[in-house]
């Protein structure tokens, strides 16, 4: 299978995505967007499906938590893949609540067997829910999560082993948290199962500031064009001749 190249879907890039779906492979759309909205919203997403493959990513369940994910946010999204029938869905290796209080942000959990097993726990709940495994998205963070046992790779390739799943893989996340914690980008891809890389995201960001230091940190707002680094990563990846759907 060829590699193939899509866009995700904002608003503001509605009019360039549907005059050049013939030079897009596939769409990717936030899951989350769509379970509260008007029919009409709903019946263009339809739509769109049927012009174009469609991934649906998720950004609210936080299934890398020892807490167990939203079965409601489960059914949810099942009801919305049943009624879009994407390619495939995604989620992120994230938590997103604790002590019943939402935190509104995609936060890396510690990085410990708990988690490992949490994640499991959920991934398996969710493939039984929806009716089908997402594919785990590694997140950027601004702070490395305390009580950590593990490294990131070996963290992110334990969850893939045991919950038998596969991974989006987010090269912006990766050079962001590689510079901001100072590890190598290549070496986590290189400790990645690489069977296991089905799909990739291209993203950019911004340096930000601490307010009383002057110490720097790589912020990932998918607002900023990709810098050549992550180019660069992309290009490794591709060199390993990986299959990427």
């Amino acid at each position: 299978m060829n590699d193939r190249f899509g866009l995700g879907w904002r608003p503001e890039l509605a009019a360039g995505i549907l005059s050049n779906l013939d030079r897009i492979d596939i769409v990717e759309v936030i899951a989350d967007d769509y379970f509260d909205a008007p029919k009409s919203k709903r019946r263009a997403l339809k739509t769109l499906a049927t012009q174009v493959p469609v991934a649906l990513h998720g950004v609210t369940l936080g299934l890398a938590s020892s807490i167990a994910a939203d079965s409601k946010r489960l059914e949810r999204t099942a009801r919305l893949a049943d009624e879009i029938q994407p390619e495939f869905w995604s989620e992120h290796l994230a938590f997103v609540r604790g002590g019943g209080l939402e935190i509104g942000h995609l936060a890396a959990p510690p990085r410990t067997e708990a988690t490992i097993e949490g994640a499991a726990w959920n991934l398996t709940a969710a493939k039984k829910i929806v009716g089908t495994m997402p594919l785990v998205e590694n997140v950027a963070t601004l702070i490395d999560p305390p009580a950590s046992q593990l490294s990131e790779a070996d963290w992110t390739s334990e969850i893939l082993a045991v919950a038998n799943c596969n991974l989006l893989l987010d090269l912006h996340n990766l050079y962001a948290n590689a510079v901001n914690f100072g590890f190598d980008p290549y070496a986590f891809i290189d400790r990645m199962p690489q069977e296991r890389i089905h799909a990739i995201h291209l993203a950019g960001g911004r340096w930000i500031k601490a307010k009383t230091t002057d110490e720097r940190r790589l912020l990932d707002d998918h607002l900023h064009d990709v810098p050549d680094s992550v180019y660069e990563l992309l290009k490794y990846v591709a060199a390993k001749d990986i299959l990427v759907r």
